[in-house]
């Protein structure tokens, strides 16, 4: 219900968008879209995902809305960050026209520090989104010595902001930036939209291969599908050598990244080649494809850089089990809840993958309810109307300036 006091307008501040490949991306562009129809109109400002001297601005058409989406230029990378000098300009610009009533920032993303100089930003409620700490045990040094002048700004942001949404409550009670001000913070969980077999909708939702074709799995076989960055925290090292140590089991491999060569050398060297195929990068509905026709979907990472996993959540939809292992702190096993949605492993732990592997391939039955129990769980919670709705709540307790 709407009152004179109910935030209309809303400024999103993220790092990259779509076409951009990644689940802050993916996370961004469902949740703009969501809000058009929650009465709340979002605008977007981005960094061009290639480098480029040259800023870009397009219309978004969402539920009938227009939503404007800039892209500041790039004009070069430092650590895996967008170095843009026209940011701030672009950010001030667009506060003037939009009239926000909100600032909602997505980290991290190191050019959200250009709010805290900017009084026409400083003025706005703020809304932090915060999708991963920066720093993990196992982080690099460089990393962390980039950190020392990254945290006297995170915390700045953190301490000007109303309200820091987190994706789940053990990353939030295992975050150390978060800690002092975990008054402050909200859960809500991450979302996307259902594509995968909601009939109560007439539109192009892809039904999967495994609710017409259960009876196609068989005892003694597992078809895994993996999905993510070929880079180190993702643990897709640990996934193949599981792999050499069951019969049965293929593996469908998809993303690029990094350490895809030397991960296509293990395979070779532990003799998978005939049971693991890499398939690289892929447009969504290719990905849908093999996320049809999979019997679960693994995400062994390693390491809390992994705070979610969006791809758990698009296997949910498509109801298949899922493997995942046991970050403390990650929000992997809080979605996946062991023995109900899926199976957790523990991390770093080879022979503990290849057990839930091998549970699933001897058991089609488990398999099939586990994934029926994760759809019933993302139907329930975890689709991006959930979120949406979650943060339109959240910005109506937010005291607006105007």
């Amino acid at each position: 219900m709407s009152t004179p006091a109910t935030a209309k307008k809303v400024l999103h501040v993220g790092k990259y968008f779509p076409p951009e490949v990644g689940g802050m991306e993916t996370y961004l562009h469902g949740l703009v879209c969501a809000l058009a129809t929650l009465n709340v109109t979002p605008s977007v400002l981005v960094h061009q995902s290639q480098i480029s001297l040259h800023s870009s601005e397009e219309s978004l058409s969402a539920n009938g809305i227009a939503l404007r989406v800039v892209r500041a230029a790039t004009w070069c990378r430092l650590l895996f960050t967008p170095i843009s000098p026209t940011f701030p300009w672009l950010l001030r610009q667009l506060i003037k026209r939009e009239q926000p009533d909100v600032l909602h920032l997505h980290l991290p993303n190191p050019s959200a520090f250009w709010a805290l100089a900017l009084p026409s930003a400083r003025r706005l409620p703020w809304v932090i989104h915060w999708q991963s700490d920066v720093l993990t045990d196992k982080s690099h040094w460089l990393l962390r010595l980039a950190y020392r002048f990254y945290a006297p700004l995170e915390s700045a942001l953190l301490k000007k902001a109303a309200k820091v949404v987190v994706s789940s409550p053990p990353y939030l009670a295992t975050s150390q930036p978060l800690a002092k001000i975990a008054n402050q913070c909200a859960v809500i969980p991450l979302g996307i939209d259902d594509r995968f077999g909601d009939q109560t909708r007439n539109d192009s939702a892809v039904v999967p291969a495994s609710a017409g074709e259960a009876s196609a799995a068989t005892e003694g076989h597992l078809n895994v599908l993996a999905i993510g960055r070929m880079t180190h925290y993702k643990g897709f090292d640990i996934l193949l050598r599981a792999m050499a140590q069951t019969e049965g089991i293929t593996l469908d491999l998809v993303g690029h990244g990094e350490l895809t060569r030397s991960l296509e050398r293990l395979a070779d060297s532990l003799n998978l080649a005939a049971r693991v195929r890499f398939h690289g990068l892929l447009d969504e509905k290719a990905k849908d494809t093999l996320l049809s026709r999979c019997d679960c979907l693994c995400l062994p990472s390693t390491d809390r850089t992994e705070s979610f996993g969006m791809v758990l959540l698009e296997a949910m939809s498509a109801a298949k089990a899922c493997v995942v292992s046991d970050i403390e702190g990650s929000g992997m096993s809080w979605l996946v809840e062991d023995g109900k949605t899926g199976l957790v492993a523990p991390t770093h732990d080879i022979n503990g993958l290849t057990e839930a592997l091998c549970q699933l391939r001897d058991n089609p039955e488990l398999a099939a309810t586990l994934g029926q129990n994760g759809r019933q769980k993302f139907l329930a919670a975890l689709t991006i109307e959930a979120s949406a709705e979650g943060v339109r709540d959240l910005y109506h307790q937010l005291p607006l300036t105007r």
